[in-house]
């Protein structure tokens, strides 16, 4: 269970600190952010701009609490709290037609869809994964191999996360232009 909390706090760490990367890159990227909240016409513009800045106090707020041995179990329960929220918005602007573009790691263009609810779906299966292993495993040291191994699956599972719509994009067919 000890690696299967680790690897669930690796993969949750890195997600959130990709996407709190992608949205703090630049001026421009935090102004798409903002942009993509406002353009799935949840909240007037300064609405959405206070959600922008909500969700990235609550990415930092998952990051640090996930990094500090003391608080992990709390951190998978903000990360769960999170990722919940950002799914109802998504299932929200999908049920009133709203399509914006996934700004959850910055630079996508890719329109919010099923797919992002089923990557949320899929992270807040690890963080319950994570919260569960967290409470159950002991202090028994844990074996330099299994924390790589648990590491490693993690960082190939964050990189599939981080570049869903780039693989998804491989996958559809386009219409060539006429």
């Amino acid at each position: 269970m000890l690696y299967l909390m680790i690897g669930c706090r690796a993969l949750l760490a890195g997600v959130f600190v990709v996407a709190l990367a992608g949205k703090l890159r630049g001026r421009a990227a935090f102004d798409e952010f903002v942009a993509s909240i406002v353009a799935l016409g949840m909240f007037p513009r300064a609405g959405s701009v206070t959600a922008a800045y909500a969700v990235l106090g609550a990415e930092a707020a998952v990051i640090l609490s996930l990094a500090l041995p003391s608080t992990v179990l709390l951190g998978f329960a903000a990360a769960m709290a999170l990722l919940a929220a950002l799914t109802a918005g998504i299932l929200a602007a999908m049920r009133r037609g709203r399509r914006a573009p996934c700004r959850c790691f910055g630079a996508s263009a890719a329109p919010l869809g099923k797919a992002h609810v089923v990557r949320n779906l899929l992270l807040l299966l690890a963080g319950g994964a994570g919260l569960t292993a967290g409470a159950v495993a002991g202090d028994a040291g844990a074996h330099p191999a299994g924390i790589a191994l648990a590491l490693v699956t993690a960082a190939v599972g964050g990189l599939f996360v981080v570049r869903l719509d780039d693989l998804l994009g491989l996958f559809t067919p386009s219409v060539a232009p006429r």
